[in-house]
């Protein structure tokens, strides 16, 4: 051989290995491109469906914190309402309480009136100090003020209470509206973020349940609670304040009846008065008249028993002298007899005219006696006349209803003429 060759001292693969190696790497790498197309299209088909199961979730997150936002507006809009609601309805019940205390004190001005008629009233004297019809309703119109002011303080009271209860839902509205706009104004930021946004980062523990979390029930239920608890509190006020109101008309017309009432007693005692008085002057008159009467005939009694005196001593001296008669003549002839029957009769016409003056003088005395007593009585009378015309010109002031203490005090000095108009 002209050409020297050599050969690797190792052993050399045949050529069905060469082919049987040949085809094993040719299948190992279409193994290998299929594992890795696999892997592509499984890899891009998990891209595709995270991103949209992602885009889905944040999509309807989104939707959940809208709707979010929009339920907790519509919560705070209506809370809202409640709480304008129960501030207005605590300025109406702050006015009604206020003029439910100016009638209160506007009570006393009555209340002085009646004390002051009945102590005026007991100032009478005499059989005119009774418990009549007007001494009766006096009373029972101080009763009836004493009712009526007595109730509108209970009425004070309790709208007082009801205005804390008030404020005190108030308290829990504002907070509950304070907690609601710090939760939309969370939500919403939170509905602002995205992705690209700086200022997202992880968190240790993102799944933790927040402490004092509650479910979602509960705080339906605590909203409408919230809300249920105003409106009852304010339809209990509105009830509140219509009681009110009724209380102090009902109160006015039944001081106004009672007031009439008294008012028409009052007259009705001064009209009996005047006729009880008027009937004691004519009595008295006629009292007076017989008196004058009395005392004439007592002077023609003793006018007549001074006569008679005279007469009988006639007689006593004509029997006296009669005696002495001398010797046989003195007998007792018709003459002596007649004088001495003459005597008895004027003795006993005296004594008969005596009795009489004494009688007459009794009578005068007695007449005498009823006339004080009808000039005491009539003086009672007239000052009970006087003392219930008195209280009937007192009582003219529970009839000045005036708005104010200056529209009052203008009606009781009669000012309005002088006053200039607004």
């Amino acid at each position: 051989m002209s050409v020297v060759t050599f050969e690797k001292p190792i052993p050399h693969t045949g050529l069905g290995d060469w082919y049987a190696k040949q085809w094993e790497l040719q299948q190992t790498n279409d193994t290998r491109r299929n594992d890795a197309f696999n892997l592509r299209h499984e890899a891009r088909q998990l891209r595709n469906e995270t991103r949209i199961r992602t885009e889905w979730d944040t999509y309807h997150n989104d939707n959940r914190l809208a709707d979010r936002v929009t339920e907790l507006s519509r919560w705070k809009n209506t809370i809202e309402g409640c709480l304008h609601r129960t501030e207005k309805e605590i300025q109406f019940l702050i006015d009604e309480k206020y003029s439910t205390e100016r009638e209160i004190d506007s009570l006393s001005i009555p209340i002085g009136v009646i004390s002051e008629c009945i102590s005026i009233r007991d100032a009478r004297q005499g059989s005119e100090l009774t418990y009549d019809d007007a001494d009766t309703e006096l009373k029972k119109e101080l009763c009836v003020v004493e009712n009526v002011k007595k109730l509108l303080i209970e009425r004070c009271q309790s709208t007082w209470e009801k205005i804390n209860r008030l404020q005190e839902v108030i308290f829990k509205l504002r907070l509950d509206i304070n907690n609601k706009n710090e939760s939309i104004e969370i939500d919403t930021e939170q509905l602002g973020l995205n992705k690209n946004c700086a200022n997202i980062s992880f968190k240790t523990d993102p799944l933790r349940i927040p402490n004092g979390s509650i479910p979602y029930e509960t705080w339906l239920e605590h909203s409408r609670y919230v809300r249920l608890l105003a409106d009852s509190e304010l339809a209990d006020a509105g009830k509140l304040r219509e009681a009110l109101f009724v209380v102090r008309e009902r109160g006015r017309n039944d001081m106004r009846a009672q007031r009439d009432c008294v008012d028409f007693m009052l007259r009705k005692r001064i009209f009996e008065t005047q006729r009880s008085r008027n009937e004691l002057e004519w009595q008295l008159l006629k009292m007076r008249d017989e008196m004058n009467k009395m005392v004439k005939e007592i002077g023609t009694l003793n006018e007549a028993l001074l006569a008679k005196t005279d007469a009988l001593k006639l007689c006593q001296t004509r029997l006296e002298n009669r005696s002495y008669r001398p010797g046989i003549e003195l007998a007792r002839d018709e003459a002596e007899s007649g004088l001495k029957d003459e005597v008895l009769q004027l003795r006993q016409t005296r004594q008969d005219l005596e009795d009489k003056i004494y009688c007459a003088k009794s009578t005068y005395n007695a007449l005498e006696s009823q006339q004080i007593l009808l000039d005491e009585d009539l003086a009672s009378k007239s000052q009970s006349l006087m003392t219930d015309i008195r209280c009937l010109d007192l009582r003219a002031r529970l009839k000045t209803e005036s708005i104010t203490d200056t529209d009052r005090n203008i009606a009781l000095v009669h000012m309005e003429d002088e006053i200039p108009p607004t």
